[in-house]
């Protein structure tokens, strides 16, 4: 997409709905709690009928239930005393996981606090979960070891419980993928997603090829990251649309056309001690937000956004290992 794309995103879409998934979202984050209700019916009314709530820290998994629960809710009151009897909410889902940024944090006791969760209140997946050297402490042979430890050990989970995985790969892809090639978790018949995905060509066909579709975010909206452009068209020339997903990541990963912030950087696994704290709320990215990524991608891809639409919800489908309808 070029910029004189944007105004074209904006036309298709204020005239066209598709459904669509939001296969990961952080919108249990507390800066949504002060209208989270209204923005997950502007989501609704933007096309998204499902969104997954994506855990990172044991602290917060159960703030993951309690948001699903007050969404859950809020559709039923809405079905109850609407006009209509119609949910006007996305159906709201699950992912738990020790997200690796954070792994000084994580104790062996939440890796044991996990496993009951998966036993007592199954989710959908388990994610956000994989490698990160962001930093030079986490690059160090001790925590990336320890980082090791940890996604071998929630692999394991998804293979017991037969449930998909979401990654989390930042400048570690060549160390994830032959962890992932040496495990014996299947992605084929598993599903799952490399999300957000930050690669380049070889790595983003590896994962493919592995089995896992390719997240894509907001960040696909910028003509400047060349990098994951040229990554996307490169997975989809050799595989097909079939290989992608699309997210918001929010509060993440804003659109470029609808970010009001000159920082609109991802907040999340930037520090450790700040949950989007000092995250501007005009910067903040929502799930309402989808649709510019899949028009985006339309425009990138050369590929009619209704065609795209469509194969995007099945991919979802397939990677989530769901089967909802399309309509």
């Amino acid at each position: 997409m070029i910029a004189s794309d944007v105004s074209s995103i904006h036309h298709k879409d204020r005239t066209t709905i598709f459904p669509l998934i939001d296969t990961h979202t952080h919108f249990d984050a507390p800066m949504f709690d002060d209208d989270r209700g209204k923005q997950v019916r502007l989501a609704y009314d933007k096309g998204v009928r499902h969104l997954v709530l994506v855990g990172y820290l044991q602290r917060y998994f159960s703030r993951l239930y309690d948001t699903q629960h007050q969404l859950a809710t809020s559709i039923q009151l809405d079905t109850v005393i609407g006009s209509h009897k119609k949910a006007s909410s996305p159906k709201v889902h699950i992912a738990l996981g020790l997200h690796p940024f954070y792994i000084e944090e994580h104790t062996e006791a939440h890796l044991e606090d996990m496993t009951l969760l998966l036993n007592r209140n199954r989710p959908l997946a388990i994610g956000e979960i994989g490698l990160d050297t962001f930093t030079d402490a986490m690059k160090q042979p001790e925590m990336m070891a320890k980082q090791q430890r940890f996604f071998v050990a929630q692999l394991d989970m998804a293979v017991t419980h037969q449930l998909p995985v979401m990654l989390h790969i930042r400048k570690a892809h060549a160390q994830a993928l032959a962890l992932l090639k040496a495990h014996d978790y299947d992605a084929h018949k598993l599903g799952g997603i490399a999300h957000s995905f930050s690669g380049g060509v070889q790595e983003a066909k590896a994962f493919v090829k592995l089995g896992f579709k390719l997240g894509v975010t907001g960040q696909i909206t910028n003509p400047n990251a060349k990098k994951l452009r040229i990554a996307i068209q490169a997975a989809v020339e050799s595989y097909g649309i079939e290989c992608l997903v699309i997210e918001t990541d929010c509060p993440d990963m804003t659109p470029i056309m609808c970010q009001e912030s000159v920082n609109a950087q991802s907040a999340l696994g930037q520090r450790l001690d700040n949950e989007w704290g000092d995250t501007p709320s005009y910067s903040r990215n929502v799930p309402a937000n989808l649709p510019y990524v899949l028009y985006s991608l339309s425009a990138l891809l050369d590929v009619p956004a209704h065609t795209l639409a469509r194969q995007l919800w099945q991919n979802s489908c397939s990677a989530l290992q769901t089967k909802w309808s399309y309509r």
